[in-house]
């Protein structure tokens, strides 16, 4: 009897420095479930996304980008609804996956962030997701002409752009994007796909990178102009599938990307991290 004592004190301590050794890393389960985004380049970053999609014309009032949480696979990180033109640091809230803000603030989020949500869900391979209205893709939306790659720079784009149509499955809606069935059926339209068309609404890029996925969604709007302005001269001859893979791959090298992220800062008038 007289060795219970020590035994019980053992465990007591066992138990002790076990909850200790823990306590770093609850603490840091803490401060991201508290939502508060750190002062990082991959942050700094997705402020100057917004302001360079604005100031592109991909973006208006309306649209959104975000990016993978770096901390938490399963999470995303994307402003609070606010115009891209006016997004700082301190609009960035952290989701989960299924669009649950983890914003201590309770600010109001984007209405179609489960746009976002699904796509992360569905490739485990895309760390950004933009979606806008930009609006010389919407007639390649409703006519039934397919959106081609033509030219070498837009090859980011992708061989196909598959076109979703909301009513498909859902039938009359506002044609936003609210719920993660929604946001699900669109993906699987996405597929594989570097982007894809929204019927009579917009469109959406997935990318490996922010870097990317800013000029897909660039390139996606330069190609559709390019490409009706050729049909109206004639029948516009778009790039193989052997040309698209070759040219995106020279687009997303370093030397090619950093060089156009770099420009397109500067014309935003962000700084080029």
């Amino acid at each position: 009897m007289s060795s219970n004592p020590p035994i019980a004190r053992r465990e007591f301590v066992r138990a002790t420095l076990g909850a200790l050794a823990a306590a770093p890393f609850a603490a840091g389960a803490f401060a991201q479930d508290s939502g508060v985004i750190a002062d990082s380049v991959d942050f700094k970053r997705l402020v100057a996304a917004n302001r360079i999609l604005a100031r592109e014309d991909i973006v208006d009032a309306f649209g959104h980008v975000s990016i993978r949480d770096p901390e938490n696979p399963r999470r995303y990180v994307m402003a609070r609804s606010r115009s891209p033109e006016l997004v700082e640091h301190a609009d960035l809230i952290r989701f989960e996956q299924d669009g649950r803000s983890l914003d201590p603030g309770a600010r109001t989020p984007y209405g179609e962030r489960m746009i976002h949500g699904a796509i992360y869900e569905a490739r485990t391979d895309v760390n950004s997701v933009v979606h806008n209205h930009a609006y010389p893709l919407l007639p390649f939306s409703i006519t039934g002409r397919a959106l081609e790659p033509m030219v070498h720079a837009a090859s980011v784009i992708g061989a196909d752009v598959p076109i979703w149509d909301i009513a498909t499955k859902f039938g009359d809606t506002d044609m936003l994007v609210r719920t993660m069935d929604q946001g699900r059926d669109l993906a699987t339209t996405l597929g594989r796909n570097a982007s894809a068309l929204m019927r009579g609404h917009g469109a959406v890029v997935a990318a490996a990178s922010l870097k990317q996925a800013v000029m897909i969604a660039i390139y996606l709007k330069i190609n559709a102009e390019v490409q009706m302005q050729a049909m109206g001269i004639g029948m516009p001859r778009g790039l193989s599938d052997r040309e698209v893979a070759l040219s995106r791959e020279t687009q997303f090298s370093p030397l090619a990307l950093d060089r156009a992220w770099e420009y397109f800062c500067a014309r935003a008038g962000v700084e080029p991290i």
